[in-house]
Formats: C-alpha cells, structure tokens, sequence
C-alpha cells in the first residue's frame, strides 16, 4: 500500500513530524514525504493513505499573509529562525483549493506551540474539516505535535510522531480499530 505525506512547513519543525510519521508508517507500506508544491493530483490518486499537515498560525491553517509574516520574520537582522526549503511556496489552503474530490482515506495532523488549544488553536481541525470536505476518508482523530516557544519540537514529538505513523499503518492494513488511534 502507499502512504502519502503532504506538509506545509515554515521553519522545519512540520517537515521533521513529516518525516517522522512517515519513517513510522514506512516499515509496513511504500511512504512518499513531500512539501505541498509538490504533493500532484497523481500523487494523491495513486495513495492508500493521504496524511496532510501544517503549522498552526493565529488558531488555524496558514494564510499567504501569516507565511509572508514567517518569512520576514526569518529575514529580520539576528534572528535565529531558519526558513524550511519549501517555506515561500504555496500552502494547504492553495492545495486544498485545487484537489477536487478524492476517494482514499486521510488523516490530518499539525505543529503547534506548547500551550493550551484554547490558546493557539489547531491547524489540524482545519485540515480535517478539510479532508471531509474533499471526500477523504479520515482513518484518524487530527493530531498536534508540540513546538516550544524557541520554535524548536517540544522533548518527545519526533518519537510521537513515529509511533503514531506506525498507527496509521496497522489501521490502513486492517491490524487495528481505527478508533483506538489518537
């Protein structure tokens, strides 16, 4: 079976949950990992499984004008932010605006700060709702995995993010009840 990956990131932290859970569902399918510029139709059509995930900017899904704001924040004088490689190209909203409808499962996932979803809100939910709105078939409750405020992963989330790519996995191939994966 193929997994596919899709990730919109700013500054790695995404792309590294990216990798991550898709190291995780790997060991048991064909897994693809790829910045949303390059997640194609093709790509898309031919999967098992879509995971979609992104950063988590003021409570929701990233906007042209939130990924300006990260560039230049990245570009300020002494700052310690590195841009991801794929930062400037276009986001899971663009992406989601081109899809048209799919018929293959999904699961949505995103990076945010390390504070309450009350406080930072969940990309996540937003990439859910947009997976349902494109006929995806979630197989997943949407995940967030944490960043601390020096925007680095919080202790643990690379590891989280393995095990619960190795979750969608034993789902996708019948192992497990998909309701039992958080």
């Amino acid at each position: 079976m193929e997994i596919l990956v899709v990730y919109e990131s700013s500054y790695g932290n995404t792309h590294l949950v990216a990798d991550a859970i898709g190291a995780g569902a790997g060991s048991a399918h064909t897994v693809h990992v790829v910045p949303v510029a390059k997640a194609t139709r093709e790509l898309v059509d031919r999967a098992d499984l879509v995971v979609v995930g992104g950063p988590t900017h003021i409570h929701g899904m990233s906007r042209p004008a939130t990924r300006e704001k990260a560039v230049e924040a990245a570009h300020q004088p002494g700052s310690a932010l590195t841009l991801d490689a794929d930062a400037e190209g276009p986001g899971l909203r663009e992406w989601f605006e081109n899809l048209g409808p799919v018929d293959t499962n999904g699961a949505a996932f995103d990076t945010r700060f390390d504070a309450s979803p009350l406080m930072t809100g969940r990309a996540s939910k937003g990439i859910s709702k947009q997976l349902r709105h494109h006929h995806f078939h979630e197989i997943a409750s949407p995940m967030s995995f944490l960043v601390t405020k020096a925007t680095h992963l919080a202790d643990g989330q690379e590891t989280a993010a393995r095990h619960w790519g190795e979750s969608l996995a034993r789902v996708l191939a019948g192992y497990s009840d998909p309701s039992s994966v958080n």
